[in-house]
């Protein structure tokens, strides 16, 4: 099979995109996390494009290229590994300093997605087998069988996604009836939410942080939220950014960031107080985010990560329960793949991401 071709090019000459992770503005959000950028054309028989690759030296002095849910378009899905191989392949040559592994974050639809399924739902959905028995399958008709799942996967494989080719009525009539009612029932109580400056980033990270101490997820620094706002967002096509931040009685109640790229909104974070829950202020942010995206022009509003089924076991249970109540369909992607070439380094690092004592997005 023939080799994908690769044309090195600058990061602001990436095509416009759907996928905010791959466009020239998150290249300079990470340039200013510590990543360096580096853009490349792609060429392979019946198909072609663009993607964003970013490399970053963590502890340990272990180097990394991590492609954050890209290529946007890819290849059938019985070609899905040869395509990584024949690309990570050409990419070290093209990597500026030697690299542990590669991480892709993979945008395509999962290999185990039954085409009968509907829209809506889960049906057609049987799930994902355990990690050895999707490798051999993404590994198949390779040459160095040299593909491995990640431990975690980074821009989430399982998401909820909301169509926004409806009014307000017809898409508020799509939801489950207790989300509607906890929409209005913030409206009734009084609760408003405004787009809100930069300057009250401090504000939004406080009830970030109680989010997470209240759920048990890990923390990320100040500085990741201080990033998306201080890149600059100026660019022809460049992608939009919004803070929104929900208030009752003078206190602040919720608040999320959303960007907006081509015709795709995308959740980036939310948060909530641990006062005044009963107020449904999450669900007052929400229906913000959702009337914003459909006034910019949107297609589709990414809510970003829930389990892949209505498992009450599983640690997104309960962002599956309030995501989809939103009325919108659960996607599978096919999540992050490594492509290892220094084999003792990239298990350490492996080893570690296990524990929690390394985070590709730390």
């Amino acid at each position: 099979m023939m080799k994908i071709q690769l044309q090195p090019k600058e990061a602001k000459s990436l095509f416009a995109s759907d996928i905010v992770f791959q466009t020239f503005f998150w290249s300079q959000v990470k340039s200013r996390l510590g990543w360096r950028p580096n853009a490349f054309d792609f060429y392979w028989p019946g198909l072609n494009g663009d993607f964003l690759v970013l490399t970053k030296t963590f502890d340990k002095g272990v180097s990394v290229a991590y492609v954050p849910q890209g290529p946007e378009f890819g290849p059938e899905p019985e070609n899905y590994g040869r395509f990584l191989e024949s690309l990570s392949d050409v990419l070290i040559d093209q990597m500026e300093t030697p690299v542990a592994f590669i991480r892709y974050d993979l945008p395509w639809k999962s290999q185990y997605l039954e085409e009968e399924g509907d829209k809506g739902g889960n049906r057609g959905w049987p799930g994902r087998p355990e990690a050895r028995l999707q490798e051999i399958r993404m590994n198949f008709g390779t040459n160095s069988w040299n593909l491995r799942k990640a431990v975690t996967d980074l821009t989430v494989a399982d998401a909820v996604h909301v169509d926004l080719d409806a009014g307000e009525d017809e898409m508020l009539s799509r939801m489950k009836p207790k989300t509607r009612y906890n929409i209005r029932l913030a409206a009734r109580k009084g609760v408003s939410v405004f787009a809100a400056s930069m300057e009250l980033l401090p504000v939004f990270y406080e009830l970030y942080c109680q989010t997470a101490e209240r759920n048990g997820f890990p923390v990320c620094g100040y500085e990741h939220f201080s990033a998306l706002f201080s890149a600059p967002a100026n660019e022809p096509e460049s992608p939009e950014r919004h803070f929104l931040l929900a208030t009752h009685g003078g206190r602040f109640l919720a608040g999320a960031i959303i960007t907006i790229s081509g015709r795709t909104a995308t959740f980036l974070f939310g948060a909530s107080a641990n006062e005044k829950r009963n107020l449904m202020s999450s669900y007052a942010i929400q229906w913000a985010a959702i009337r914003l995206a459909a006034a910019k022009g949107c297609l589709v509003y990414d809510m970003g990560a829930v389990a892949p089924a209505p498992d009450p076991d599983h640690p997104f249970y309960g962002m599956y329960r309030f995501k989809t109540g939103f009325g919108g369909r659960v996607i599978h992607r096919s999540g992050s793949w490594d492509y290892p070439l220094r084999e003792e380094t990239y298990e350490m690092f492996r080893n570690q991401e296990t524990v929690g004592r390394m985070d590709l997005n730390g």
